[in-house]
């Protein structure tokens, strides 16, 4: 049964995989480029930013960890002591993933890029 299993869902997992290979990827040389269905291709320039070497943000997240669990270990007693050490490496992660992704959002490099779409009227 568990061999079924497995091969049911590799199965899947190809199927899925196939699906997404024949996706079309549009560049400038197809702008204006129009199809039999009665779609073309349409280019804009947009604003991307591109963030830092840390994009997950694991740097500030671990910081904040390490200095909310320092603080948090001050406050109480035996097993409050613990629990306190725990919430406030937690609590001081989330407060520096949020200040990491702050400073790189103000810092962040913008370019142009130009996008390509299949536009369907």
């Amino acid at each position: 049964m568990h061999t079924l299993r497995t091969l049911a869902c590799l199965g899947l997992f190809s199927l899925a995989a196939a699906g997404t290979a024949h996706a079309q990827h549009y560049g400038p040389q197809d702008e204006g480029r129009r199809f039999n269905d009665g779609s073309r291709v349409v280019c804009k320039d947009v604003e991307v930013q591109r963030n830092s070497s840390d994009p997950n943000r694991i740097g500030g997240t671990a910081a904040g960890a390490v200095i909310g669990g320092l603080i948090g270990n001050q406050i109480g007693g035996g097993n409050g002591r613990k629990l306190a050490t725990v919430g406030g490496a937690v609590a001081g992660g989330a407060i520096g993933r949020n200040v990491q992704g702050n400073r790189q959002e103000s810092r962040g490099d913008r370019i142009v890029e130009t996008r390509c779409d299949r536009v369907y009227r």
